[in-house]
C-alpha cells in the first residue's frame, strides 16, 4: 500500500481484521479512563475476552506489517486509520487524503496520548454516512462510525449520538445489554474542540474564506481553492452562498 508522504512502514491492507474477535477492544479502549467508582474498562465492553484481545494485538502491532484501514468517501478522498509500529514508536495515525494531494493530511494520533484536531460529530457521522462504493476500504455503517470515533474532539454532541454509537457497537458485536453505557462512556471522554469552528461547521472545509478562518485542518493543508470546496463538497458543509451586497 501507498499512502503519500506517510512513513516508510510495512503497509499493509487491515480491513480483513475488522470481524476478527479482539479488533473493536484494542481500537476503543484506549479511548476509554478509568474513574474511581466505575467499572473498569474491559475487553467484554466490546464483546471480546482479554485473550482475543490479546491474541489480535500481536496481529496489529506487528512491526512487520502495519494494518491500514480506509474509509472512502465522496470525490476520491478518504480518512485512513494507520496502525504505525515504529520499534520504539508505535502509535495510530489518522488521516486524510486524496490522489492528487501531494501527501496525506494528520487529522490525529495517539501514541499514548491524544493529539491533532479531530472531527466535529457533524463531519464524523457525515463520514460515516457516505461511503464511495467505487473505493477500496470500509463501506459498512456502523464499523465507518466506529473506526473514526476516536477522532472525535466537539465540545457538545447531539442528544442522538449516543443511541448512534450503541447501535453502531452492538452491530459489531458488543453486548445489547452494556452498549449504551459503553456509548455514554466513549462520548463522556471525546476530545474538546481543537479551535473555533468555521461558519459552516466543519473543521475540514474551513467554511466561506471571506467570512471566517480556516479551521485547524484547512489551516495546515496546501490546496487551491477548488481543492478546498471539492473536500467541502464531498462533507456536505460548504456554505450557501450569502444575500448579494447592496
Amino acid at each position: 500500500m501507498l499512502i503519500k508522504g506517510y512513513g516508510p512502514g510495512p503497509l499493509v491492507e487491515g480491513e480483513r481484521l475488522l470481524g476478527r474477535a479482539g479488533f473493536w477492544s484494542n481500537h476503543l479502549l484506549p479511548m476509554c479512563r478509568f474513574v474511581p467508582g466505575e467499572d473498569r474498562p474491559e475487553p467484554e465492553w466490546f464483546g471480546d475476552d482479554g485473550a482475543d484481545a490479546d491474541a489480535l494485538a500481536e496481529v496489529l502491532l506487528d512491526d512487520r506489517a502495519w494494518p491500514v484501514f480506509r474509509v472512502p468517501f465522496g470525490g476520491g478522498h478518504r480518512a485512513v486509520v494507520a496502525y504505525r509500529n515504529l520499534v520504539g514508536d508505535p502509535g495510530t495515525d489518522y488521516l486524510l487524503d486524496r490522489p492528487e494531494w501531494p501527501r496525506a493530511a494528520r487529522l490525529a494520533g495517539y501514541d499514548g496520548d491524544w493529539y491533532g484536531p479531530g472531527l466535529s460529530w457533524r463531519d464524523l457521522a457525515h463520514l460515516a454516512d457516505t461511503p464511495d462504493p467505487d473505493s477500496p476500504g470500509v463501506h459498512d455503517g456502523a464499523a465507518r462510525l466506529l473506526l473514526l470515533l476516536p477522532l472525535l474532539a466537539d465540545d457538545e454532541v447531539p442528544p442522538e449520538a449516543p443511541a448512534r454509537v450503541s447501535a453502531a457497537l452492538t452491530a459489531v458485536g458488543a453486548p445489547d445489554g452494556s452498549a449504551r453505557d459503553t456509548a455514554d462512556h466513549l462520548l463522556r471522554n471525546r476530545r474538546p474542540a481543537a479551535g473555533p469552528r468555521a461558519v459552516a461547521g466543519s473543521p475540514l472545509s474551513g467554511g466561506d474564506h471571506r467570512r471566517t478562518a480556516p479551521g485547524p485542518v484547512a489551516s495546515a493543508l496546501t490546496l487551491t481553492r477548488p481543492q478546498r470546496d471539492a473536500l467541502a463538497d464531498a462533507l456536505g458543509s460548504r456554505p450557501q452562498p450569502g444575500p448579494p451586497r447592496s
